[in-house]
């Protein structure tokens, strides 16, 4: 037996030095790995470098192919060639993309349109675009002197002006009225359940088209309280008595809702003077004379309660990007994120975690959803400024920047996760850039 355990012992002492000996070129005391130590070993496969561009916008003077460098093939069937060089992204999507998400892109030209005399209508809602469970959009005309009826609604409402300008009136629950003007680029908010109208006014002589959202993906607006549509279900008795008078001061009610309507143009009469006073924080707020911060590829206005203190539950962000910027790639922690494209061209890839992503292509008069957290950027595509609003289920306008995140995290942690050089963490920006110019 000891004929056998001794050379056994021997061979593990043998080992046990080897393993204790400093190897090679690794100093043997206590500290960290001199500048040539080996890199820590790649764990999963390193990202690749194929080109993930754009491959054609909506004006390209082609036939669009299904096909991404060695990816793909021509398609054989029938084409619809103006709907697929607008989704260039989902034709021949970046190498990037993968697993499953909803769509999140809804062409407001595909949306049914309401014709009333005097303007017209047309929504999107989760009845077209399911991921945008938490707002609801709306864009409406109005010619000039045109009324959306005396109205309202369960949902709180908050508004844009694309063009012309109007007059919006509404009393509260205290009784306290206002009346108030806007004009392009100017915004308007109604609580849910404020009584309220809007009329064109005839400033220009076009009228006015603006957009509307509201805080509830579901909202419809077929199904507003409307001031006509209500008294016409109301007998008259009951009219008369309300009011004090005779039943037939009613004669000429409406039969049924009015919705939008013709009328003249409102002209200087005086306001109504409540005896509760005026509304104390405006509905309206003057976001065309809000000076834009400028950033190094375009520039942004932020309006949030802070400075709107009527809008409590909705928030926006206007934001212009040159063409080769781009909206920097953040999330917004807590927020869904409704976007609407009033100019130019750009592209959104949603990361909504567990390795799944999608690029969507972008345009004007586009609507856009980013669900809260969900990771994100806006890159300018085109030849031309993109210009678009993000809003906000949340009184306040929040959002995680990416590089400043990095940037403000210890050093060495970040290049454990990313293999990157000091230099190119130096790069990376302690402040939030919100757009970033071309590289």
């Amino acid at each position: 037996m000891a004929r056998i355990l001794l050379p056994l012992a021997a061979s593990l002492l043998f080992l046990t030095a080897v393993l204790a000996a400093p190897a090679s070129g690794v100093s043997s005391s206590v500290g960290t790995p001199s500048a040539d130590a080996a890199a820590p070993s790649e764990t999963v496969p390193l990202a690749s470098d194929n080109p993930n561009g754009i491959l054609f916008l909506p004006d390209s003077n082609i036939v669009p192919q299904a096909v991404r460098g060695s990816l793909g093939a021509n398609i054989l069937g029938p084409q619809n060639i103006p709907i697929e060089l607008q989704n260039a992204d989902l034709l021949a999507p970046p190498t990037t993309d993968a697993g499953n998400v909803q769509n999140a892109k809804w062409p407001f030209a595909l949306s049914h349109n309401r014709l009333q005399t005097g303007g017209w209508a047309r929504q999107q809602n989760i009845d077209v675009m399911p991921i945008a469970s938490s707002m609801a959009g709306v864009n409406m005309r109005l010619e000039a002197g045109a009324v959306r009826e005396l109205h309202w609604h369960k949902t709180d409402e908050w508004a844009y002006m694309l063009s012309g300008s109007a007059q919006i009136t509404a009393v509260n629950a205290d009784g306290q009225n206002f009346i108030g003007n806007v004009r392009q680029g100017d915004l308007w908010y109604f609580p849910a359940g404020i009584p309220h109208s809007i009329q064109a006014l005839n400033d220009t002589g076009d009228g006015t088209e603006f957009l509307l959202v509201f805080d509830n993906g579901a909202f419809s607006e077929d199904s507003t309280f409307l001031l006509t549509d209500w008294l016409a279900h109301v007998p008259k008795e009951v009219i008369a008595k309300n009011f004090q008078t005779s039943i037939s001061a009613f004669d000429h009610i409406p039969a049924q809702q009015l919705y939008i309507f013709p009328t003249p143009p409102p002209d200087n009469q005086a306001v109504p003077t409540s005896p509760q006073g005026t509304i104390p924080n405006p509905f309206t707020f003057p976001l065309s004379q809000m000076k834009a911060t400028p950033l190094s590829g375009g520039s942004v206005k932020i309006v949030d309660s802070t400075i709107f203190t009527a809008a409590t539950a909705i928030s926006a962000t206007e934001i212009t990007v040159e063409p080769g910027a781009m909206r920097e790639l953040h999330w917004h922690p807590t927020q869904d994120e409704w976007t609407f494209y009033i100019s130019g061209q750009g592209r959104v890839t949603l990361f909504a975690s567990s390795g799944n992503a999608r690029t969507f292509d972008y345009e004007a008069g586009d609507v856009g959803f980013v669900p809260a957290s969900f990771g994100h950027f806006v890159e300018n595509t085109g030849n031309t400024t993109l210009h678009f609003l993000e809003i906000f289920n949340s009184g306040r306008v929040q959002d995680i920047s990416l590089s400043q995140w990095l940037a403000l995290t210890p050093p060495d942690l970040v290049k454990a996760h990313l293999q990157i050089s000091d230099e190119t963490l130096s790069k990376f920006n302690k402040t939030k850039p919100i757009v970033v110019g071309p590289s």
